[in-house]
C-alpha cells in the first residue's frame, strides 16, 4: 500500500530531504531573508553563517531540511529537540522555517511538516512537533491549525540579551 503523501509529493512535485554541508551559505542567506521580512531585522551575515555551519558541525544542535519543486530550491527549516522528561522523549521543534515567496500557497510547508511528522511517528524516541509563529502571523497560523496543529497549551514567553 503506498503511503498518501508520496502521492502529494508526485502530484506538487516536492521532495524533502535533509540539507547538505554545501548549501550552508544558501541556507544562511534565506535566513536573512527570513528575519528581514518576518521581524524587520538585518542579521549579521557572517554571523549567520557561522550558526548554520553550527549545525552541520554538530548534530545535536538540530538538522536542516530543504524542500525542492522541480529541483529548484523552494525553502529550508531547522529542527531542533527539546527533551521533556513527563514524556520521556524528545519533541522536535520547528525552527528558521523560509519558503521563498514564489512558491507559497503551493503545499510545500504541508510537504515538510509531513516529513517530519513521519520521523516523529516511526520513531518512540519523539513525542511530537512543536514551533514558535509570530502573533501577529495569522495567515502562518491558519496553516498550521489546518494541519491538526493546535495553539491550547502554551505560550511563548522569552528573555533575549
Amino acid at each position: 500500500m503506498l503511503n498518501f503523501r508520496f502521492f502529494i509529493q508526485i502530484i506538487i512535485m516536492v521532495k524533502v530531504r535533509e540539507a547538505f554541508q554545501n548549501e550552508i551559505q544558501t541556507i544562511a542567506r534565506l535566513q536573512e531573508y527570513l528575519a528581514l521580512e518576518t521581524e524587520g531585522l538585518k542579521l549579521d551575515t557572517t554571523i549567520v553563517r557561522e550558526g548554520v555551519e553550527a549545525v552541520f558541525k554538530d548534530s545535536s544542535k538540530g538538522a536542516y531540511y530543504m524542500a525542492e519543486k522541480d529541483k529548484a530550491i523552494a525553502g529550508t527549516m531547522l529542527t531542533t529537540y527539546e527533551w521533556s522528561d513527563w514524556r520521556n522523549c524528545d519533541f522536535i521543534w520547528i525552527q528558521s522555517l523560509y519558503i521563498l515567496p514564489e512558491f507559497r500557497n503551493s503545499g510545500i510547508f504541508k510537504t515538510m511538516y509531513g516529513y517530519v511528522q513521519d520521523i516523529v511517528l516511526q520513531s518512540p524516541a519523539y513525542g511530537g512537533i512543536r514551533l514558535y509563529v509570530d502573533k501577529n502571523n495569522h495567515d502562518a497560523q491558519k496553516v498550521y491549525m489546518k494541519l491538526g496543529m493546535s495553539a491550547d497549551h502554551y505560550q511563548l514567553f522569552e528573555w533575549i540579551k
